[in-house]
């Protein structure tokens, strides 16, 4: 035999093994698909739609979608003070703010300045009020006279928290320009 037809026999051979184990491949993925629950697709589907778009309830308190966006924007676990949050979110356009509102103790408090990085705010008098939203449960006037913390990383990004230690309310702003 020539060496073109070797090569041609065993490329035949490797495609008829490769095609095959791509076919049971396909078949695997397929039976794992039609396995899944209903329930499982709707959790995986919420999944990526909360990381694509996430949902914030500016209308209810302690919504599961509050929950989450309250973990992954100030970064805190969740203890059984912190109850009573409020979020919305402004993500339309070339900037971005976030609004929450929540109840907590002074520990709960204290972690989320640690945890943010933030500092008391006595030079900046300057709340952000104006690009801020109107809720009943976001009284700028109540803000505007209690201490702010504040963390930037220059002139895009910024984080500003207020904490109303004698009714444990905590606000919390998040923008970029």
């Amino acid at each position: 035999m020539t060496m073109i037809k070797v090569l041609t026999i065993l490329t035949l051979i490797f495609g008829l093994l490769s095609c095959d184990r791509i076919k049971r491949k396909t078949e695997q993925v397929t039976n794992n698909v039609k396995t899944r629950t209903k329930e499982e697709i709707e959790r995986q589907t919420k999944r990526v739609v909360d990381t694509i778009l996430p949902t914030f309830n500016h209308d209810k308190p302690d919504t599961e979608n509050n929950k989450e966006r309250f973990k992954d924007f100030i970064k805190v676990e969740i203890t059984p003070d912190v109850k009573n949050i409020y979020c919305f979110d402004d993500a339309i356009g070339i900037d971005a703010d976030y609004m929450f509102s929540f109840d907590c103790n002074s520990s709960t408090s204290n972690k989320i300045i640690e945890v943010n990085g933030l500092e008391l705010d006595t030079v900046n008098s300057d709340n952000g009020f104006y690009i801020q939203h109107d809720f009943d449960w976001w009284n700028k006037e109540k803000i505007a006279k209690l201490a702010k913390y504040s963390w930037t990383n220059g002139d895009r990004f910024f984080k500003y928290y207020w904490y109303d230690k004698k009714n444990g309310k905590a606000y919390f702003f998040e923008f970029d320009l």
